[in-house]
Parts: structure tokens; C-alpha cells; sequence
């Protein structure tokens, strides 16, 4: 059994660990958590000092979220962050906002917005590019499934209504709700998104496959075009 005597004795790079073990994870810092993760520094640096790196590492913010903004690339540049260290901070990031979907997957009401932006908002809030996500449902408005459509520039992304709603009729989808984010933060929705989303509506109605909503991701916000009147 491991006593918390024999915790001072190990090495640096094994604590968190071995702290893990006696105190459980809660007791962890986030640099310690990490650093279970990575398993060992560089050299002159424990595991412990490199996740403190990893979590410095960002120019947009620190901490735990800072790994949502950090590339493949830009983790290698770390001294002690190699190819396989890199994938590994990538995963938990996209782990943890799948986890964050998952518990409010079950809570989805297609006449509520407030529970579809819920839904993505870990998923898209941190993102740095526009994504666009279509949500097919079935006549009982039960979702059938849903594809990201296109990721655009930093201001603007490129929807083509053909290729939605080819996605659409493949799934046999008889509703569709457009979600996408901003970057920015302000979900306020722009002309553009005002004018492509009408767009999208009128295609639709042609083919009998209604717009039931375009909801806009921002930071902690969301604006709902169906709440706003202006689908």
C-alpha cells in the first residue's frame, strides 16, 4: 500500500500519480492532471513543469481552455512535446467537450432553442473558424442524425444550400435546424446569416424540407433566428 510517506520519497515526475492514487483526482491541479497524462518532462523539467508549459502555451488564453486553441503544430513547438504527446493533449480536449455534449444530449427539445444551444455549446464556443452544423429530424421530430456542413474563414463561411440539402435527403430528413458559431463571441446574427438562412428556408419549402431554426453559438450565449422572427 502506498502511504503518503512513501509519496515524498518518489521521483518528481511520478507524484501526481501517485498523489492520484492516495488522494484521488479531485485533489489534482490542473497542470497535475495533465501531467498523469503526459507521464514524464523533458530534460531538467518534470511532467508536472511541462503541462504547466502546455497550459501557458496559448496567446488567446490560459489554463485548461487554452488547449482548444493550441494546433498539433503549436504544442510540438513545446520543449518535451513530441508528435505523441501532442495527439494526447488533442484528445483530451475533444474528449472533454464530448462529454460536455453527452449529458445534455438526452435533454433536447426541438421546440426549445435554449437546449440545442446547450448541446454545442462546448463543442463550437471554443472554436477559431465558423463551423456549420445541420440537424436532420423525422416527421416526429426525432433527430436522425447531424453533419458539420463547412468550416469557413475566421468572419465568414462558405454554405452551399445544394450540398445541405443533398445531406438532407439522404438522411430523409423532413426538418433541418442550421447551428453554427461565432469566434468572435457575439452571436448576434449578421446580414449575411440573416440572408443565406432565408435563402436556405425558400430552398426548402420547394423540396418539403423545413428550416425549423438557425441558432448562433457565441461565448456562454446563443441568438435563436426563430425567436428573433427572422425565419
Amino acid at each position: 500500500m502506498i502511504t503518503k510517506a512513501r509519496m515524498k520519497e518518489l521521483p518528481k515526475d511520478e507524484r501526481p500519480y501517485e498523489k492520484c492514487l492516495i488522494y484521488g483526482p479531485w485533489k489534482l491541479s490542473d497542470a497535475e492532471l495533465l501531467a498523469v497524462i503526459l507521464r514524464s518532462g523533458s530534460a531538467g523539467n518534470s511532467c508536472v513543469d511541462l503541462a504547466n508549459e502546455v497550459l501557458k502555451a496559448s496567446r488567446l488564453e490560459e489554463g485548461l481552455l487554452g488547449i482548444y486553441h493550441l494546433s498539433m503544430q503549436e504544442l510540438q513547438q513545446i520543449k518535451g512535446v513530441g508528435q505523441v504527446k501532442a495527439v494526447q493533449i488533442k484528445c483530451i480536449g475533444e474528449l472533454s467537450k464530448r462529454i460536455s455534449s453527452r449529458g445534455t444530449r438526452n435533454k433536447l427539445d426541438f421546440n426549445n432553442p435554449d437546449t440545442i444551444a446547450n448541446y454545442y455549446m462546448e463543442l463550437l464556443r471554443h472554436e477559431e473558424q465558423e463551423k456549420i452544423i445541420c440537424m436532420m429530424l423525422d416527421t416526429k421530430n426525432q433527430l436522425l442524425g447531424d453533419m458539420v456542413l463547412t468550416m469557413g474563414t475566421v468572419n465568414s463561411s462558405l454554405l452551399s444550400p445544394r450540398e445541405l440539402f443533398i445531406e438532407a435527403i439522404r438522411f430523409h430528413a423532413v426538418h433541418i435546424i442550421l447551428v453554427h458559431n461565432h469566434p468572435s463571441g457575439d452571436s448576434s446574427p449578421s446580414a449575411e446569416d440573416i440572408q443565406v438562412t432565408k435563402r436556405i428556408q425558400k430552398a426548402g419549402e420547394l423540396l418539403g424540407i423545413t428550416l425549423l431554426d438557425h441558432i448562433i453559438i457565441g461565448d456562454h450565449c446563443y441568438t435563436s433566428l426563430l425567436e428573433q422572427g427572422l425565419t
